[in-house]
C-alpha cells in the first residue's frame, strides 16, 4: 500500500475530527484524526461522488 496523503481535518465542535485523504492508486480514505490507522477506503470515484451527493443535500436528513 502506497502512503497516504491526508487533508486538514474536518472538525467540529467539540467533536471528533475526519480525515479525507488519497493515495497514489488512485483510492480514497476517511478516518477519524488520531486514528487514522483505522479507516475506511473505496476509489476516488466512491469519494467524489459521495462528496457531491452530500452537496446536494442527500445527507442533510443526518443532520437533524
Amino acid at each position: 500500500m502506497h502512503e497516504i496523503q491526508w487533508e486538514e481535518p474536518f472538525c467540529g465542535e467539540g467533536n471528533a475530527c475526519f480525515l479525507i485523504g488519497v493515495d497514489e492508486d488512485g483510492n480514497a480514505y476517511i478516518a477519524v484524526h488520531g486514528q487514522e490507522d483505522r479507516f475506511i477506503t473505496d476509489s476516488r470515484e466512491a469519494l467524489r461522488t459521495m462528496i457531491l451527493n452530500i452537496k446536494a443535500g442527500k445527507a442533510d436528513h443526518l443532520l437533524r
